[in-house]
């Protein structure tokens, strides 16, 4: 017989609650980067669908330093300071 040991320990299950969606997106929408390979040529292409459906919308672009670790501190507040929005762009 073999046990498996669960180290997430959920078998009371964490609640939360959605963030309630906005009536439309304005202002400024970021593009994070993860610096995985090809996700600049995602970015690229989302950039250009969203600016042709969104022409009063502003999009800046930043990137992590490495996919391996978190968002730096100094990133994430920079983010958070100039965007309304954030899309993070996986790829490979």
């Amino acid at each position: 017989m073999t046990v498996i040991l669960d180290p997430t320990n959920e078998r009371v299950p964490v609640t939360r609650q959605l963030t309630p969606r906005p009536p439309g997106i304005t202002g400024t929408v970021a593009f994070l980067d993860i610096t995985k390979p090809r996700g600049n040529v995602l970015i690229d292409r989302m950039e250009s669908l969203l600016a042709e459906r969104l022409p009063d919308v502003e999009f800046k672009r930043f990137a992590k330093p490495t996919f391996t670790k978190p968002a730096p501190d100094a990133l994430r507040e920079e983010v958070r300071a100039e965007a309304d929005f954030v899309i993070e762009a996986l790829a490979d």
